[in-house]
């Protein structure tokens, strides 16, 4: 097994190639419609994942906003590249041991989805040859680019797909490993630790949607793509999930081999067999004027669906992606509504053996021979067992069928952009300002009073800087760091702990006002309530004369349940050492006078 991986990071700066702020925003101030079709490349070819995605017939309607401008809509050549993003990928190359180049091209790459106006995404190599040191040995990183993010999209209903061109053009940086992971842990922590060395920058964004990974597998076959692997604690499993599909496939594929299978290439008209179906799928495409098609698999019986053999999936996965739903296979019929006279009529038809199988469509005819001849396709590489292809990370650990890997790596100049020469001077000077990496900053935050689980935590949310400023300035480590492990973006934390430090609130309190400034409060207002308590010494004097019995009755041992009732009263308003000390004091008194 060999695996790589692609992390995309935005970066927080304007966009890479105007000066729109790089934010999402909700705002739309108009919209265009457009349609993309595949062209051919200078050789005559035409990319096999652009084809299969002109297929779907998709309409892309770009909705603007006010931080998108002519750029965004191609409608303006872009502008020279962003100097403060390439800084940071620079910074983020030389911490991850890389070679900075020296002649920077801007270059376009064929995007095929319509998530980019121009139909291209223009991209930068920054720098290769770097490496990252692992619990499982060294893992090569061939490859750092800084790349323009693509837009964001809103909605898909019916062929029309909508994006918002507020996301279109952040400055991404893009760092590739070579395959040298050989299972899902350590690709896990290869994603985290890259993780870590881009927080460390301060100046990457934060939140949802903002870093994603890209996961490449192969166990000796084809390379599938497991595009948007996002969640961190997921990894392991579609890794895991992904190299038992493989194996499955390569012994369907063998199985098929020794069998002497083959996929016949005739499409049958069985809509007849199926007029009083019970099936509503079929019934629903039939009312609209659809067929039920279907072709014939010789030696494919228990391949489709059987034990680990999952090929059906794979058949339907081919044709979910251009809109088609009504596909069943030989493997898990009679069900759905479907029969066992139908079942048997359909082998009849098709004059199927023991070992054969058959995939039958419920939809227009149009759609439904298209549907079929992509099932006639993918069935054929079957025999061949792991396809190269793009895959979707879902939920449960599995993935499902996006479209074709694209075809060989083709990258065309930017004619717009000149080169941007890169010299060394420029490059020592940003080695000097590199930040300290990720494992040296945890052992210095925890050095200053918490768990190292805490200042794990406090550098992975990149409130290093914040804490460290704080604690040295008014102590109290353990509840800085609680506050911020607890808190929020929207909190100043050196307006809390300047107010605790000149006693307006007892310490007690801080963690309510963290909770209650993340709900919205304003953090004075909070503090203002808290202080606004009667006189100390006032609120101990009455609880000491209406429990003058038990005072009389125990001594000194009724502090404990008196010091419950003023910490009741006075909780987060007052220090409790303070009250500990005043209420003592009075209940000496109140022994001493009876």
């Amino acid at each position: 097994m060999k695996c790589g991986l692609e992390i995309h990071q935005q970066l927080a700066t304007k966009k890479l190639f105007c000066d729109c702020p790089s934010e999402l925003r909700d705002e739309v101030k108009g919209r265009v419609t457009r349609i993309l079709r595949p062209t051919q490349s200078e050789m005559g070819e035409v990319d096999r994942a652009a084809l299969e995605e002109s297929l779907k017939k998709r309409k892309f309607v770009y909705e603007i906003t006010d931080n998108s401008c002519l750029v965004e809509l191609d409608e303006e050549p872009p502008h020279e590249l962003n100097r403060e993003a390439l800084e940071i990928g620079i910074q983020v190359a030389l911490m991850l041991n890389a070679k900075i180049i020296d002649e920077i091209h801007v270059m376009r790459k064929i995007v095929i989805d319509g998530s980019n106006t121009s139909g291209f995404q223009r991209t930068a190599l920054i720098a290769v040859d770097g490496y990252l040191e692992t619990s499982f040995g060294k893992v090569k990183i061939p490859t750092i680019c800084i790349e323009e993010e693509a837009a964001r999209k809103i909605e898909e209903k019916d062929n029309v797909v909508v994006y918002r061109l507020d996301r279109l053009g952040i400055p991404l940086i893009e760092i590739s490993t070579s395959p040298d992971m050989k299972n899902g842990q350590q690709v896990k922590e290869v994603a985290e630790k890259i993780g870590a060395i881009l927080r460390a920058t301060k100046r990457v964004r934060r939140g949802a949607g903002t870093i994603r990974q890209d996961i490449n597998i192969s166990t000796g076959q084809g390379r599938v793509e497991i595009k948007g692997a996002s969640k961190l604690n997921m990894i392991p499993k579609w890794v895991d999930q992904e190299i038992e599909r493989q194996e499955s496939l390569k012994e369907i594929a063998e199985i098929l081999k020794n069998r002497g299978a083959k996929v016949e290439e005739k499409i049958y008209d069985l809509t007849e067999i199926f007029k009083d179906s019970e099936s509503k799928i079929i019934q629903k495409s039939l009312k609209k004027g659809g067929k039920v098609l279907g072709i014939k698999l010789v030696g494919f019986k228990g391949v489709l669906k059987q034990g680990k053999h999952r090929l059906g999936k794979e058949l339907a996965d081919r044709v979910r992606v251009i809109g088609i739903r009504g596909l069943f296979h030989g493997d898990e019929l009679p069900a759905y509504g479907i029969g066992e006279k139908e079942v048997e009529k359909i082998r009849e038809e098709m004059n199927l053996d023991s070992n054969d199988s058959f995939v039958i469509i419920a939809e227009k005819e149009e759609k439904a021979i298209l549907g079929l001849n992509k099932v006639i396709e993918r069935a054929k590489i079957a025999f061949q067992g792991v396809p190269g292809e793009t895959r979707a990370p879902k939920d449960d650990g599995s993935t499902s069928y996006l479209r074709p890997l694209p075809g060989a790596a083709r990258m065309y100049p930017e004619t717009d952009i000149p080169p941007i020469r890169i010299h060394q001077e420029y490059v020592e000077k940003i080695k000097q300002r590199l930040p300290k990496m990720p494992d040296e900053r945890i052992k210095e935050i925890a050095e200053l009073g918490i768990s190292e689980q805490d200042a794990r935590q406090i550098v992975h949310e990149g409130m290093d800087d914040v804490f460290e400023r704080i604690t040295k300035k008014y102590g109290h480590p353990t509840i800085v760091a609680r506050a911020i492990i607890n808190g929020c973006d929207a909190i100043d934390y050196e307006e809390i702990f300047k107010n605790l430090a000149e006693g307006k609130f007892a310490k007690e309190a801080v963690d309510d006002i963290v909770l209650r400034a993340c709900n919205g409060e304003k953090i004075d207002k909070i503090i203002e309530e808290y202080g606004a308590t009667e006189d100390v010494d006032n609120i101990i004097n009455g609880i000491v004369e209406e429990k003058i019995d038990l005072i009389k009755e125990r001594g000194m041992g009724a502090f404990k349940p008196l010091m419950g009732l003023a910490m009741k009263e006075l909780r987060g308003k007052v220090d409790g050492k303070v009250v500990s000390e005043k209420l003592k004091e009075k209940i000496r008194e109140k022994i001493e006078t009876t």
